[in-house]
């Protein structure tokens, strides 16, 4: 699916209270960029810092049509593309071939630069390398911590999804668990693999994987109820998305189970329910501010030769933890469709 967007006017908020700091480091970087005379194409650049003739970019994701997290990270790259005045394309294929035809695509296209996730690097190898041939950055998003550097991205963002993980299984000892249901939603997903992973090696009480086809909202559900009747002794279920999150909440009420729902990633609903306390933290990774800065890094990379983070390590968007101590801080953001 490959969508052209035309771009809100004006920036929304990025609302991150934990990265204050990277926030002022990019408008530091952007600053500097806009220092420049010339674009590294050498045509001029405007008063605002942005080349007469407009960059193309194309945002390619394995994200399912309709997601509500992919969303967001669309919704953010269309605010920085509206900012530094950059044509965006967004495109997205659940399926690893397909989303490499898309890059494949998007360099016939002759685009000015890529951004991209690595759900499953293997699958990307190869266009990104075309890529590179071609004279066309890429950088990396949301999935391949562990492949973008090998992969020859110029930048990756997003969260450490092992880190993530540890960080989960930490917080279930302190809230006293001691049976973990890890809901995967989509076999073969290196992130989603890494956060469960993540969750069993800290975690000291028992962690069980459940895989089900996230692509079946009902048929999910059915497997959750189905797996905590079976073990009524889980106490805990971790999903791995926040439509996962809500539907396992389903789950155990249908199973007549006492098991509390935790979950990774962050919508509006999802906030309503860390608020009314049916699901208990959210592992918020930011995906707004993943395509906000990878688009801003490609726009950065063309005007001053260099990308947000300068290339030598990821910027990390989180893991950050959304409890009902600390959810209305969250609520405004999210209202807002940024976090």
């Amino acid at each position: 699916m490959t969508t052209p967007l035309s771009a809100p006017s004006t920036p929304a908020p990025l609302g991150s209270v934990r990265l204050t700091s990277l926030a002022a480091a990019c408008c530091l970087l952007l600053l500097t960029g806009c220092s420049g005379s010339t674009s590294s194409s050498g045509s001029d650049l405007d008063a605002a810092g942005r080349s007469g003739d407009r960059l193309k970019i194309t945002l390619v994701t394995h994200g399912a049509k309709g997601d509500d997290f992919w969303e967001l990270v669309r919704k953010g790259a269309e605010t920085a593309a509206a900012k530094d005045g950059v044509d965006l394309t967004y495109a997205s294929d659940s399926d690893a071939d397909g989303q490499a035809e898309l890059v494949r695509d998007a360099i016939s296209d002759k685009v000015d630069g890529i951004a991209v996730t690595l759900a499953k690097p293997q699958a990307m190898r190869s266009p990104v390398a075309r890529a590179k041939e071609a004279g066309i950055p890429v950088v990396g998003l949301n999935s391949g911590i562990d492949a973008w550097r090998s992969a020859g991205l110029l930048e990756y963002f997003g969260q450490d999804e092992s880190v993530a993980g540890r960080a989960v299984g930490d917080k279930l000892d302190g809230l006293r668990a001691k049976h973990a249901l890890c809901v995967i939603h989509e076999r073969g997903n290196i992130a989603l693999e890494a956060r469960c992973a993540g969750v069993k090696k800290t975690f000291t009480g028992e962690t069980e994987m459940l895989y089900v086809d996230g692509t079946d909202m009902d048929a999910m559900t059915a497997m959750v109820e189905a797996r905590l009747r079976q073990e009524p002794d889980i106490d805990e279920v971790i999903t791995l998305g926040a439509q996962f999150a809500l539907a396992a909440v389903q789950a155990a009420e249908k199973a007549d189970s006492k098991a509390k729902v935790a979950t990774f990633d962050l919508n509006k609903d999802l906030v309503t329910a860390v608020r009314d306390g049916s699901v208990q933290f959210a592992v918020d990774q930011q995906p707004y501010l993943q395509g906000y800065l990878a688009v801003d890094a490609l726009w950065l990379y063309k005007n001053n030769g260099n990308v947000s983070g300068g290339g030598a390590a990821p910027v990390l968007t989180g893991p950050a933890f959304v409890t009902r101590t600390n959810v209305a801080e969250v609520a405004r953001f999210a209202a807002a469709g940024t976090r």
